[in-house]
């Protein structure tokens, strides 16, 4: 049964090729600031940047963290990403799997920084 409060978030990024998407997911993963990251490679983005209409293939990072995470991660993805203004968009989480929003938590770093729990799903 979905629990349906949760604390869970999925953070939204971009970066220029799968390499550096790979790089940035396994530090942040490492580090306990996100549980799980998700890259779908080869998205096609088009936006605005400086005046001009842009065009790029980018990987798509979706990483999964707590409330609680998400300005750790987001000082930590500014510090490591290649790019002048990365994408940073979170979103909730409104329900999920209790077993696996609680394998999420377990997952992340906690305030005095130590990791808890095992990664074994994503």
């Amino acid at each position: 049964m979905p629990k349906t409060t949760t604390q869970a978030r999925i953070a939204l990024t971009t970066a220029d090729n799968p390499r550096e998407a790979g790089q940035l997911a396994r530090t942040l993963v490492e580090e306990g600031l996100a549980a799980c990251a998700t890259l779908i490679p080869a998205v096609q983005s088009i936006y605005r940047w400086k005046g001009q209409v842009e065009s790029a293939t980018e990987t798509l990072v979706l990483l999964k963290t707590g409330a609680d995470q998400i300005a750790a991660l987001e000082a930590r993805l500014l510090e490591l990403h290649s790019y002048e203004t990365p994408e940073f968009l979170v979103l909730p989480v409104e329900s999920g799997s209790a077993a696996y929003l609680e394998w999420l938590q377990g997952s992340l770093r906690h305030s005095e920084g130590s990791p808890h729990g095992e990664v074994s799903a994503g």
